[in-house]
């Protein structure tokens, strides 16, 4: 059993953005985090790196390695069996302790649950979402493959299974439980919904996420498919004229295109509502500005069979619903699957659609994922969805693998496409960059979402400074491997420290074994955590979610001169309260606060060092305020006692500075050894 990383391995750090475009439509769904396992590709990073490296996922399993999986010779012997699948590692491992799993619940339950579940949790790190201090309600939307681990591996097992019929059975691999179970271990509330559509499961799951958000159903939505084949080693026969290809390989709208091939995987997005994305600073990866579902009906040649008129519906209605001309739209990921039907109706539905709008020809890329890692069934959809986002965010398209030359049963010279053969960098036309993704089941249901680049917004003036950076897991082993990965990640490319430092506080679950850095800049951090420098790195283990956090005032003697200026400086929420103290000051200092504060020699005396300590500190207490810090209890010496009891609203601040600067006053005439008396009548 191989333990899930504690701390995402996400590309990304949120940014803290806002949005200043007036231009900027608030509306659409935003893409803010996104996990996956896909062939030749264990996290989202991987497969963006295949995919720019033109890379195909697909793994060719040697005669050896088909025979110790038990594919019999006279299998092999076929000239027709084709030894090659999308493969993923890592399938068969599971940490049930961190989900809350017993070792007989994990063993019982199907592979692509425990394997959706891991990547939502994923999914909702790379969001920078901790559901527990989210505040809304979150949605889950996602469906799964057949289930071959309950025939393959548990019927012939009935020592294990029981009865094969019972109500165990059908909770640990009935598809209907993939969101519900989700929703339970991650503690979500919102709607979780199985969805179920063959092909397009996953991308009609993110349509109804969007719908759900929109709608108010909840505030952010995790939306996504799976399918783990079981065994993983394991080939197929080709049939001519069928969907499988027959080497291996998936040529979309090639003239030599002969089907797809399959593969396991799992892909999940985290959706947001745009306005709400860019109020809470999120990292947005792209924007979906309109989707649309719907079904062929019976207009079509058989059940497996696409429909030109359904699918070119289902695009027409998605650029509708987001109001965009064709022209604009200069990608799209197409369903793709290589085979000789499929392509030539699924460009002509495609044209039909754009037709509606645009005249133009040749403009806009199409490509398939499907060439890189296989067909991945209730996957394929977001998986596309996670590959075209990607493409926005970092403004490349990448090649569609093995095209030579253009199927001849597809008329591109008078459509608006041309096969993206290449990598090549995606230039800015006279508006934002958009892309269409479309998937298309089994059965008819067809689903396509438009999608935008992210809106153009300023980052937040954030200057430069010492960040405290947290880490957490649930282990020590697991602490050190996550502090190794984000140290790695840092050397090897350079992030804000702001941006790593709040998505670390904010955007991840608390666990026990904790470390904790200060650090300049992330090259600073990543040699501190390298080094697990003594000066800089502080770990411990504790058990308790939350420490009761009391605020203990200093009396006289913690002056100094310049104290806090760095804070002044840097936290606007601290340099207004001292702002603040020092106007209600004036009636009763004959200097004022600013200059106090940087004066050594009157800051030692009396009269003036009560009221600076007193509204440094009251400052300083505010600050933490902002910062959502509330005290189970306040302490202070001699007068310190002033400052927590105005913060406990036993005086008002005005009173509380007057008060203080006549006690500073009176203890300043007395002579030493005398007793005090205040009146609060001067």
């Amino acid at each position: 059993m191989e333990a899930i990383p504690d701390q995402t391995d996400s590309e990304f750090f949120d940014t803290r953005m806002t949005n200043t475009d007036p231009n900027i439509a608030p509306e659409g769904i935003a893409i803010t985090g996104m996990a996956g396992r896909f062939p030749g590709a264990p996290d989202v990073a991987a497969f963006w790196d295949l995919l720019l490296k033109g890379e195909e996922g697909i793994t060719r399993f040697t005669e050896q390695e088909m025979l110790e999986a038990g594919v019999s010779p006279e299998t092999l012997a076929n000239p027709d069996y084709v030894r090659a699948s999308g493969a993923i590692r890592g399938a068969d491992r599971f940490d049930a302790a961190f989900f809350g799993f017993s070792p007989r619940e994990a063993a019982l339950t199907d592979p692509q649950q425990r394997l959706f579940l891991e990547i939502a949790w994923h999914a909702l790190e790379d969001a920078g979402c901790d559901p527990g201090r989210f505040d809304g309600l979150i949605g889950v939307f996602g469906g799964a493959g057949m289930n071959s681990y309950f025939i393959k591996n548990l019927l012939v097992h009935p020592e294990l299974t029981g009865e094969p019929i019972s109500l165990a059975n059908a909770i640990t691999n009935d598809k209907d439980f993939l969101a519900t179970r989700v929703a339970y271990k991650l503690d979500l509330h919102g709607p979780a919904l199985s969805v179920q559509t063959a092909c397009s499961t996953s991308l009609v799951a993110t349509h109804l996420a969007v719908q759900s958000l929109l709608a108010g159903e909840c505030d952010l939505a995790i939306a996504g498919g799976v399918l783990v084949t079981v065994p993983q080693t394991a080939g197929y026969l080709y049939e001519p004229g069928g969907i499988k290809s027959p080497d291996g390989h998936c040529r979309a709208f090639d003239a030599g295109s002969q089907g797809t091939v399959g593969g396991s995987g799992a892909a999940i997005v985290a959706l947001r509502r745009l306005e709400d994305a860019l109020a809470g600073g999120d990292r947005i990866y792209a924007v979906i500005r309109g989707s649309a579902v719907n079904n062929d009906g019976a207009g079509k040649v058989g059940f497996t069979a696409p429909s030109m008129d359904g699918q070119a519906a289902v695009i027409a209605e998605a650029l509708a619903m987001a109001g965009f001309d064709a022209g604009s739209i200069s990608y799209v990921e197409a369903h793709g699957t290589g085979t000789q039907l499929g392509d030539p109706v699924e460009v002509a539905a495609l044209t039909a659609a754009f037709r509606q709008t645009t005249d133009r020809r040749g403009y806009c890329a199409i490509g398939s994922v499907k060439t890189n890692v296989g067909h991945l069934d209730a996957a394929a959809g977001v998986t596309g969805l996670i590959k075209t986002a990607l493409s926005l965010y970092h403004r490349k398209i990448p090649a569609s693998l093995h095209f030579k030359e253009p199927n001849p049963e597809i008329d591109f010279e008078s459509s608006p496409f041309f096969v993206n053969a290449r990598l090549r960098d995606w230039e800015a036309g006279e508006g934002p960059r958009r892309a269409g993704v479309s998937s298309f089941g089994i059965g008819g249901t067809n689903a396509h979402v438009v999608l935008e680049e992210t809106p153009q917004a300023s980052s937040g003036d954030v200057p430069a400074q010492a960040q405290l950076v947290l880490l957490s897991a649930r282990s020590a082993i697991a602490l050190e491997r996550a502090s190794g990965k984000l140290a790695a990640f840092l050397a090897e490319r350079p992030a804000s420290l702001p941006d790593v430092a709040y998505t670390l506080q904010i955007g991840r679950k608390r666990f026990r074994h904790r470390r904790t850095v200060v650090a300049g800049d992330s090259a600073e951090l990543a040699a501190a955590l390298e080094k697990r420098a003594p000066n800089s790195v502080y770990t411990r283990e504790d058990p308790a979610d939350t420490r009761p956090l009391v605020y203990l005032f200093p009396g006289q003697g913690a002056q100094h001169a310049g104290m806090l200026d760095g804070i002044y400086r840097s936290e606007p929420r601290y340099r207004r309260a001292l702002d603040r103290c020092a106007e209600m000051l004036e009636p009763w200092l004959d200097v004022p606060l600013g200059e106090l504060l940087q004066d050594g020699d009157m800051l030692g005396e009396t009269r003036y060092t009560q009221p600076a300590i007193f509204s440094v500190s009251y400052a300083l207490a505010s600050l933490f305020e902002a910062w959502g810090l509330q005290p189970d209890g306040m302490l202070g010496h001699s007068l310190g006692e002033y400052t927590a009891a105005c913060l406990a609203g036993v005086f008002s601040l005005p009173d509380a500075l007057r008060v203080v600067c006549a006690r500073g006053a009176a203890m300043s005439a007395c002579e030493p050894g005398a007793m005090l008396s205040v009146s609060l009548s001067e």
